[in-house]
Formats: structure tokens, C-alpha cells, sequence
């Protein structure tokens, strides 16, 4: 690994994982030896990271130069927590995850003070029924989404028929209980809404519908507040 993605790798686990952090803990999750650690930690001092501690009882970063100064009021921290918390309890795991390492980086670059809003905010995010987990295909559509590359799926409707169909993923929508894509459907020649649950196989294709996503996606969403007729 190079030593910048190395350092890299290890602001990043002084942002997320709970102060102080020993060395011991930081070269199991980097798998480096601890005199390793050791010379990193002084090499991001000398690059102008305020790394507090010392061996033997642990580090705590206290100031980023990574990532530039943020500051937020209050009540835009609080919205800042609940929202994040919101993806990590309702999103699949790399989302969860993702929304986790995001507040991690955000809540680095605050102030102290503001630091400690973050982590102690009044809105929490409980849910005594939580919705069920996202199915593992939804990280292979958010990345075709991403890509503007269509998809092979099959589809089980409300009837239990079950068809298959080629489809240009535009977005994928988080309802109450359940997740909606919507997309482009080629064999209805029409934009179409699949629940995420009943989509069986997905496979990507060859196909690009670059640059139709942001187009067709206007045009879905228009008809979803019936700015246009269905």
C-alpha cells in the first residue's frame, strides 16, 4: 500500500473509531506493526494533524487538515445526525456504512464545541417496526443507476406472473416499508415502477441509455406529482 493511502486509511480510522485509539487497535484494522503506527502518527503531525496522546494510552484526532473547516448552527447539526442515522437504519449495508463514515468526516471538521452537539444531538432515530432490510440486489441497481446501464430482471406482479423485462434504472425510491425503482421499461416502452421485493434476478448488460437518466427522470417525477397526465 502507498504510504499516502496508508495515512489516509489511518485519519480515517482516528475519525470513526471511539477516542483514544492505542496503536495495538490501529495496526490490527490497518494490519501494519505498531512501530509502523508509530511513524505514521509522527508523520501526520509533521503534516499538520493535531493528534492527541501518546503510546500506551491511545490517540484522539482532534484536528483534521484533510478535510477543510465546516460550521453548522445547531439545529443544522441536529438535522445533519437524524438524517445520517435515518440512511444507516433504513439503507442496505454499504449505505449504512457509507452514511457512518459520512458523519464521521463531517463531525472531524467542527469545532469542538459543535463536536460535542454532534455527539450528544436531541433527535434520535428509533423505529419499534423497522422496515424490512433492503434485498442485496439494490447495490447492483443503485451502481447501474450510477452508470446508465440497463438491466436484465425478472419481475413477479401483483398477480404472482412473473416476466422478464430489459430496464434503464432512473432511481430508486424509499417508501415506508418497501423500496420502488423507477426506470424506463423496453418492453412496455414506458416508464414503469418495480418494487424492489419482487424483482428476482438482475443482470447488468452491455447496453448504455447514457444520457437519458436525468431527462427521463424529470419526466417520471413530473408525472409522479401530476404535473403531467399518467
Amino acid at each position: 500500500m502507498a504510504r499516502s493511502d496508508r495515512l489516509f486509511r489511518l485519519l480515517h480510522l482516528l475519525r470513526t473509531l471511539p477516542a483514544p485509539v492505542t496503536a495495538d487497535r490501529l495496526a490490527d484494522a490497518t494490519e501494519m506493526s505498531v512501530r509502523s503506527i508509530y511513524r505514521d502518527i509522527a508523520g501526520l503531525r509533521t503534516a499538520g494533524a493535531r493528534i492527541e496522546g501518546e503510546a500506551g494510552f491511545g490517540y484522539t484526532l482532534t484536528e483534521d487538515p484533510a478535510l477543510p473547516p465546516q460550521m453548522f448552527t445547531q439545529i443544522e447539526v441536529e438535522a445533519l445526525v437524524l438524517g445520517l442515522a435515518e440512511v444507516q437504519a433504513t439503507g442496505d449495508p454499504a449505505l449504512a456504512l457509507a452514511a457512518q463514515d459520512a458523519l464521521a468526516k463531517i463531525v472531524a471538521t467542527l469545532p469542538e464545541r459543535v463536536q460535542r452537539q454532534a455527539a450528544h444531538a436531541v433527535l434520535q432515530v428509533y423505529r419499534f417496526n423497522p422496515p424490512p432490510p433492503p434485498p442485496p440486489t439494490l447495490a447492483q441497481i443503485r451502481e447501474a443507476c450510477w452508470a446508465e446501464q440497463a438491466l436484465d430482471i425478472t419481475y413477479q406482479d401483483a398477480n404472482g406472473q412473473t416476466t422478464n423485462r430489459r430496464v434503464w434504472p432512473l432511481s430508486v425510491v424509499f417508501l415506508d416499508h418497501t423500496q420502488m425503482l423507477l426506470a424506463w421499461c423496453c418492453l412496455r416502452k414506458d416508464l414503469r415502477k418495480f418494487l424492489l421485493p419482487r424483482i428476482g434476478t438482475v443482470l447488468p448488460t452491455n447496453e448504455s441509455f447514457r444520457p437519458r437518466r436525468v431527462p427521463l427522470l424529470r419526466e417520471f417525477l413530473a408525472q409522479m406529482r401530476g404535473d403531467v397526465p399518467d
